[in-house]
């Protein structure tokens, strides 16, 4: 399968939302991705999308949050959503999305990526359970599947910290 990862571009907008909505079951994801691409923190670069024969498959999009403690404050970037059309999931697809996201997030300045996610599915990229790190959640979730990644080697080393999330990661729940 010939799969074309590439930026979003302004016409794949309802797109993007009709996959996650899809993939997802419902509307939350579609709505805080509209969201957050109005606020100034959010980069097109870290937007992609996957395109079969020139139909939109799947979508992941990196966005940049806080990890703050009493002192500090430090950005890295938050893998949310990623998504993949119910018809083409099981394909690749979603591995060739994170790599190349992953790939272009090292390539923009970022050295660490959090995601809070599938225990089975995000370690075959290198991530980790967070608490590997002194990074914590601002709410309760397993520890298998709050992860971690350092692009840059021991980039987390000396952070320690609650994530702060934008309000558009919680105004869409």
């Amino acid at each position: 399968m010939d799969v074309l990862i590439r930026n979003e571009r302004k016409n794949d907008y309802d797109q993007i939302r009709k996959i996650n909505n899809l993939a997802f079951g419902q509307e939350n994801e579609g709505i805080m991705i509209d969201a957050l691409r109005e606020t100034s923190d959010f980069n097109y670069l870290l937007s992609l999308v996957a395109e079969i024969k020139g139909k939109i498959v799947g979508h992941i999009l990196f966005f940049p949050i806080k990890i703050k403690n009493k002192n500090e404050e430090y950005t890295v970037l938050s893998l949310a959503p990623m998504a993949v059309h119910p018809e083409y999931q099981n394909n690749g697809i979603g591995i060739k999305l994170v790599k190349k996201g992953l790939e272009i997030a090292k390539e923009t300045g970022f050295d660490a990526v959090i995601v809070v996610g599938h225990p089975k599915y995000y370690p075959r990229f290198g991530f980790t359970p967070a608490k590997n790190w002194k990074i914590k959640l601002p709410f309760d979730v397993p520890d298998d599947v709050f992860l971690a990644l350092e692009l840059i080697e021991n980039a987390l080393k000396n952070i320690s910290g609650t994530v702060d999330f934008p309000k558009e990661f919680f105004d869409a729940m």
